[in-house]
């Protein structure tokens, strides 16, 4: 893959990369209305949302950051974007195109004072994994091998400006005013601003480690601070397949099944019990192992769950709650799904939906065994958010609903979702059992 020798860091740079694809989009548009009047309705519309998809995804693979992000965290939701972008914008999860070298180099001198060069034995020039936020290099010193990740110039500092350009999109797309926005948006923001944090990660990375060290199957790297800084992170080398290329060594059902309820696991006593979670469950972020475990390597998106919200939250996912409709009711007012604003048609309309969609997506947690590679759940649930997202009532109201700690949450629950439907895994979903403990305390 083609290195990138610079990328834009300032806010008038950026913006004019996004303004320079709104000009291609505009082409590809009057290049598809040419094609119906030659060929296929349906083929000329295939390839304008490639085309599209394309261009949108070059743009945010030189920006990277934040863009970038947010296009990695669409690509999980396979209801939300035509095919077209959820198959382009998961390139990001792991494969977008790298810096160059010499600006490596520079991010180490200035976070390190020294270059890797200096630092290290042995250190690969060219990266083996680039995303969003960083790009990792192979390096060896002594016996040991380690992965080195190295933050992009400029990402911290574009974080706040990028979302300013992203807002009305995102607003549009969703039809939330503006204003309504913001309270969420700084919750993205706080958790963006925490990924670019390398000095926080390694923190976090130790501790969760070895808060999760008695789960069997799970393998963390060790963290070298002696080698990291603020933008430069240093941990051992873990071997293993990305999920893609793991399915494609055609593992048996055993095998998928168990690589699944490590993962099941490792969440479960994450958001239960530590009340903090690996918020990033994107596949780039695991290593299915030739041993059959499972390795975790970036703690750099971690939610820590308040426990009025924690309670309040796994209370309002109880089945038969929705049937108590004045307690019901009293957590979707005090969660915010329910505003005091809403007429009494919109509450009683907006109360069903909630209950539809609760008892949709915590499923899972009331069984003794589930199968994730059930599509007709999934069918479901995407049908379930074409019919949300496209409520008259509720995109009538157009305001933000549900606590900002729900974000980060709901894109966790989802993305392992995601996962395990991929490995077609069935597991012991136990996590019935402190939801139960929850409802009678």
């Amino acid at each position: 893959m083609k290195e990138q020798d610079n990328m834009p860091t300032s806010r008038l740079g950026r913006t004019g990369k996004f303004l320079k694809t709104g000009a291609k989009l505009g082409g590809n548009y009057l290049k598809y209305y040419s094609k119906r009047l030659v060929s296929d309705a349906e083929k000329a519309n295939a390839d304008l949302q490639e085309e599209n998809a394309s261009d949108i995804y070059e743009t945010l693979s030189q920006l990277k950051g934040s863009a970038l992000k947010v296009a990695q965290m669409m690509s999980l939701d396979q209801g939300l974007l035509p095919s077209a972008y959820t198959n382009k914008f998961a390139q990001a999860q792991y494969s977008a195109p790298p810096l160059s070298y010499p600006l490596v180099v520079k991010t180490f001198k200035a976070s390190l004072g020294e270059g890797p060069g200096t630092l290290f034995d042995a250190f690969e020039q060219s990266a083996t994994a680039a995303a969003s936020i960083g790009q990792v290099h192979k390096a060896t010193k002594g016996e040991k091998t380690f992965a080195v990740k190295i933050q992009y110039p400029g990402v911290a500092d574009s974080i706040s400006s990028d979302l300013k350009i992203v807002k009305p999109i995102v607003g549009a797309m969703f039809n939330i005013r503006s204003s309504e926005m913001d309270h969420y948006l700084q919750e993205v923001e706080a958790r963006l601003l925490e990924e670019t944090d390398y000095e926080l990660e390694l923190k976090r990375s130790k501790e969760i480690s070895e808060a999760c060290s008695s789960i069997q199957g799970l393998i963390f790297p060790e963290y070298y601070a002696e080698l990291s800084g603020k933008r430069v992170l240093t941990m051992d080398w873990l071997s293993g397949k990305h999920l893609d290329d793991y399915l494609a060594s055609a593992p048996s059902q055993e095998e998928r099944n168990r690589a699944g309820q490590i993962l099941w696991d490792f969440y479960d006593h994450q958001i239960h019990t530590l009340r903090q979670v690996h918020a990033d469950p994107h596949p780039g972020n695991f290593l299915f192992r030739e041993d059959g475990s499972l390795g975790v390597i970036d703690f750099g998106c971690v939610k820590q769950l308040p426990e009025a919200f924690y309670a309040l939250y796994f209370q309002l996912m109880q089945p038969a709650l929705a049937k108590d409709e004045a307690t019901f009711s009293a957590l979707l007012y005090k969660l915010d799904f329910l505003l005091k604003t809403d007429k009494t048609e919109e509450v009683t309309h907006f109360t069903q939906i909630y209950s539809e969609v609760l008892e949709l997506l915590g499923r899972p947690f009331f069984s003794t065994y589930f199968d994730f590679s059930d599509q007709d759940y999934f069918a479901e649930i995407y049908a379930l958010s074409d019919l949300y997202n496209n409520d008259k009532m509720l995109r009538k109201a157009k305001a933000a609903r549900g606590p900002r700690d729900a974000i980060y949450l709901n894109r966790t629950y989802f993305g392992l979702y995601s996962i395990l439907n991929k490995l077609g895994a069935k597991i012991n979903t136990h996590s019935a059992l402190p939801l139960k403990n929850l409802q009678q305390a």
